[in-house]
């Protein structure tokens, strides 16, 4: 980075509360990129120091959870506010650390703040239900309670919002939190993790001893540290975000020990644009959807099913708009495509380049690096569309970059049956005016994804809906609607009220 540039990032840093000199070491080398730089070097706890930290938290679940759920929310508010008022400089951290561009940095922010006001909403309506009994003078009736510890472990793409999105809901479950942050981006995570920090203080200052030492602790560390959360019986609910290959070894760890869990796993998102598609709209959809954040979100749309009638229409909107994209670097006004996160994630979006190439896909723009005499050390790079002639495996593998597969379909049916013939059930979409053609789409014989919209793109999804997909993306959901029911522990509860005491069936005993 650039001395100016260098010197606004430490001063966000400062003003988040964030102190590199007391967090140095030899750890974790953290760096941006846009051009390589390095940002940090920092300390990893020790794997060894995990049983201590976790009891520090097992002792604030038993006071935490004894606190009314209204107050729980006042935290989250103080939460919120807190996140207010960083907003610009957390979303400064996040593009320099993560490669976003500035708007975009700016909007996981504001995912973090819109969660705490959900969450506090939520905080007076954790309802359970009533049911009739089969027997006299009997009721029954459901209650949700503290679950216990809730470990986050998150992904570089969302240093910010995905730890507000578990944490805020459940620290209003009355549970306490650990978070392990990605070792590509924890200055972010760190970041918002000190507006919680500080609305700890401001909680505590106005209520007394309400927060208890231990109720929220973050952990950098690598590897080691994750599992040390994933394998340990006192984490109630391992929250983990990332690859599905990461799954396929956090989810099975902790159904051993039959803990509980949220996996976020992979997307390869689809959008359908039909014969009564709006073209203009769908460009406008698919540009963001495929671009935005270098294509590097789990609902990043990677593959466009296009009806034949329509497909050279759409290549004509389609085409100049992606070869005039603005590339470079995210801090900078205007710019729309920033970096990828490192030389890795150029590598595989060039090897499945070549692969669906080799599949017979032509190539129609992109795929090329950008800015490498700027930035010799930067991976920026043009969003690549690739014509293909078949859903071939690299098409259903999904490579984290900008790149999109253009698929032809004749009928419907067949693409609803090309959306759903990937490993992976996150978003997808479809562009329609045809009632119809929207019902199909949606209903039982439809999209199988755990999010399916109409008319916008499979990215952008706000916080009041359940988020999370299907299949190789984990089953689970976070975030809006009733998500928080996962990190609460369900009672049913039968109350006799009756001088009697009959059974149920009908069973006579005696």
């Amino acid at each position: 980075m650039t001395d100016t540039l260098s010197t606004q990032f430490q001063a966000a840093l400062t003003r988040c509360g964030i102190d590199l000199q007391a967090l140095q070491g030899t750890d974790i080398t953290v760096r941006s990129p846009i051009d390589g730089s390095q940002l940090a070097q920092l300390a990893a706890l020790p794997a060894a120091q995990m049983p201590e930290l976790m009891e520090r938290a097992t002792q604030a679940f038993k006071q935490w959870r004894l606190v009314p759920a209204p107050l729980r929310g006042e935290l989250v508010r103080l939460w919120g506010e807190e996140l207010r008022r960083t907003k610009a400089d957390i979303g400064h951290i996040v593009s320099c650390e993560v490669g976003k561009i500035v708007q975009e940095g700016l909007g996981e922010v504001q995912e973090a703040v819109d969660i705490c006001e959900f969450a506090l909403g939520l905080s007076r309506q954790l309802y359970g239900k009533t049911m009739v009994s089969e027997r006299p003078g009997h009721r029954i009736m459901e209650q949700y309670h503290p679950l216990g510890l809730v470990a986050v472990i998150t992904a570089f793409n969302f240093p910010s919002a995905v730890f507000a999105w578990n944490a805020a809901i459940a620290l209003v479950c009355g549970n306490p939190v650990i978070f392990k942050p990605s070792e590509k981006a924890p200055l972010s995570g760190l970041a918002t993790f000190k507006a919680l920090e500080r609305a700890i203080a401001r909680f505590t200052a106005q209520l007394g001893k309400q927060a208890p030492a231990g109720l929220a602790q973050i952990v950098l560390g690598r590897s080691d540290v994750a599992e040390a959360l994933v394998d340990s019986p006192q984490i109630a609910l391992v929250s983990a975000t990332g690859s599905s290959r990461m799954g396929r070894t956090v989810g099975p760890k902790v159904a051993a020990r039959f803990g509980k869990r949220i996996l976020e796993l992979g997307g390869n998102n689809a959008m359908v644009v039909t014969p009564a598609a709006d073209l203009d709209m769908a460009v406008r959809a698919i540009v963001f959807s495929a671009v935005g954040t270098a294509g590097q979100r789990c609902t990043t749309l990677r593959r466009l099913i296009v009806h034949r009638e329509v497909k050279q229409a759409l290549l004509d909107k389609l085409l100049p708009t992606y070869r005039s994209l603005p590339i470079g670097n995210p801090l900078q006004s205007g710019t729309l495509v920033g970096p990828l996160i490192d030389k890795a994630s150029f590598d595989a979006m060039q090897n499945s380049l070549a692969q669906a190439l080799q599949d017979g896909g032509q190539l129609l723009t992109g795929g090329q690096r950008q800015l490498q005499q700027e930035f010799p050390k930067g991976f920026y790079v043009t969003p690549a569309i690739v014509d293909m002639p078949a859903q071939t495996a690299i098409v259903r593998h999904e490579t984290f970059a900008p790149l999109l597969y253009m698929l032809t379909y004749e009928e419907l049916e067949q693409a609803i049956a090309l959306n759903n013939d990937v490993p992976q059930g996150l978003s997808s979409c479809i562009f329609s005016n045809d009632l119809r053609e929207v019902e199909a789409f949606l209903g039982a014989a439809g999209s199988d994804c755990g999010m399916a919209n109409v008319n916008i793109g499979p990215s952008g999804a706000e916080i009041g809906g359940a988020f999370g997909g299907e299949k190789e993306t984990g089953g689970d959901r976070e975030s809006g609607s009733d998500a928080w029911k996962q990190y609460m522990r369900r009672t049913t509860n039968t109350i006799n009220f009756s001088r009697e005491l009959p059974l149920a069936q009908g069973i006579q005993f005696g």
